[in-house]
């Protein structure tokens, strides 16, 4: 089952049927929590235009356009396209889709780079949310992964297993948080507190190292939800607390008890335990609500919105407030068009623009923006606007307080989110109008303040730990994997909409 409506769903296909596989996705993909926005025609451009090119480039280097898109010069090559599409937003050349040493130098000497990605998911083993068996069908058919046999799938493939695969041998990432989402329902949780702080557990022990946090999820007004941050405080040793102000975001018909983060009665005493037990990070869900779903659910608007983040702050100094999709509005079945025509005409974003005034307006200097899904969902349609956010994000809450998280495995894999922030760059033109400062190199202070060095330090991951990692026993098996693997999968689990 699904929690799209059959409507809904009719308007929807599978990656199968849509999707071709490049490594940057040519079309916007959901889960089954959203309606993903129609293909535009700058996607179609850019798909017809990195098929072009990865069929050049595989010829020329005596190989299938399949197994070219695996490799790093076709990572670059699927950038050169997306330049060519959008405008030279991208750090990359010609040369370098071209010449696959050029390429595997480039892959080699960033491989080590330090990204701390704070916001992954995976689905637990009773999970009724059995409609990603389908879409792991249609990945096998459209041939994205020559390791997917094309015969019936399992649930099992968006689990713990996967997860490991993708996020720790298919990327760059050294450590990441295990998050999850509550629900009305008991067992649409992706994830419970307990099987979150397991995972953790076996990661660690696996690895040998602290190569997994984990949230724990609170859920104001829940009946005894108090009690159950004392459990977990206690018994689940949590990194950091999450919660939604929107209540149950995958069920939103059935959300009972949205809240506000400054409600002093109800949630004040939630940071008042945080803040006893030394958890000063507190992750919370916003954005993902344009227009349309607001016409479904005008009463949960409120609760979507970023207007109740500056008080919290100001009243606990003491705590982190990481805001989640550092509240961008228009991606959950928004337009990131509709956000770029916006900044066009006013120089704001919804919410983007009005998270990062915080600071000047409140005085506050505990407030961050995670760039989980804002990133992903607008590079891929409008990358300007994704340079742009990153731009007012750090300008306005200041470079430190910007973090990296990616909401995968539902956007698959995270390397190409990866691949896209090392290369993005924010226009000449928008630095000067609106004094955004350059991003700079790949891993030049600003990436690597954004994909680690902000994260290692809130979450106080020690030097030591860090250096433990290149050692451990995941690099141990990243090394054969990457020696005598697959290869990197370009795999996105979720629907497309129909073309017109």
């Amino acid at each position: 089952m699904g929690f799209l409506t059959d409507d809904e769903l009719s308007k929807l296909d599978t990656a199968e049927t849509s999707l071709f596989p490049s490594p940057i996705p040519v079309q916007c993909v959901s889960s089954d929590e959203f309606m993903p926005s129609r293909q535009t025609p700058k996607q179609k451009e850019y798909e017809a235009r990195v098929k072009a090119i990865g069929a050049e480039m595989a010829k020329k280097l005596g190989t299938s356009r399949r197994k070219f898109f695996k490799s790093a010069s076709g990572m670059a090559a699927a950038f050169v396209a997306m330049n060519d599409t959008y405008g030279p937003i991208f750090g990359v050349s010609r040369a370098e889709a071209q010449t696959p040493d050029m390429a595997n130098e480039r892959a080699k000497k960033l491989s080590g780079q330090f990204i701390m990605d704070m916001h992954t998911h995976f689905l637990r083993d009773d999970t009724r949310i059995q409609s990603f068996i389908a879409q792991r069908e249609s990945v096998g058919k459209a041939g994205w992964n020559p390791a997917i046999k094309t015969g019936a799938q399992t649930i099992e493939d968006l689990k713990f297993a996967n997860y490991i695969k993708e996020i720790y041998l298919d990327s760059d990432t050294k450590v990441a948080c295990i998050s999850g989402a509550p629900s009305e329902i008991p067992g649409d949780w992706f994830l419970t507190n307990e099987m979150k702080a397991k995972y953790k557990a076996s990661i660690n022990a696996i690895a040998g190292s602290k190569r997994s946090m984990s949230h724990a999820i609170f859920t104001p007004g829940y009946p005894g939800w108090l009690e159950e941050i004392d459990k977990a405080i206690e018994l689940l040793k949590p990194d950091s607390m999450k919660g939604y102000t929107i209540g149950d975001n995958t069920n939103k018909h059935l959300s009972k008890h949205p809240w506000l983060m400054d409600d002093e009665k109800l949630v004040y005493p939630a940071y008042e335990k945080f803040a006893k037990a030394g958890l000063k990070n507190v992750c919370v869900h916003k954005g993902l609500f344009p227009p349309s779903v607001e016409k479904q659910f005008p009463h949960l608007l409120k609760h979507s919105r970023v207007d109740d983040v500056a008080k919290a702050a100001k009243d606990w100094p003491q705590l982190n407030f990481i805001i989640y999709h550092g509240g961008y509005r228009y991606a959950g079945g928004g337009k990131a068009e509709d956000a770029w025509g916006q900044f066009e005409s006013t120089g704001r974003i919804d919410w983007i623009t009005d998270l990062a005034e915080m600071p000047a307006k409140y005085g506050v200097k505990n407030i961050y923006a995670d760039l989980g899904q804002l990133f992903a969902q607008t590079t891929v349609v409008e990358p300007r606007l994704a340079a742009v956010m990153l731009g007012q994000l750090i300008k306005g809450l200041g470079l430190s307080n910007v973090v990296w998280g990616t909401d995968a495995i539902w956007t698959g894999a995270p390397q190409w989110q990866i691949e896209a922030l090392r290369r993005i760059e924010i226009p000449e033109e928008i630095q000067r109008k609106y004094g955004y400062a350059p991003l700079g190199a790949a891993d030049g202070p600003v990436k690597n303040a954004i994909f680690g060095d902000n994260n290692a330090r809130i979450y106080n991951y020690k030097p030591d730990q860090r250096a433990a990692l290149a050692h451990d026993k995941i690099a141990y098996n990243k090394a054969i994997y990457e020696k005598h693997g697959e290869g990197r999968t370009n795999l996105a689990y979720g629907y497309v909409n129909k073309n017109a």
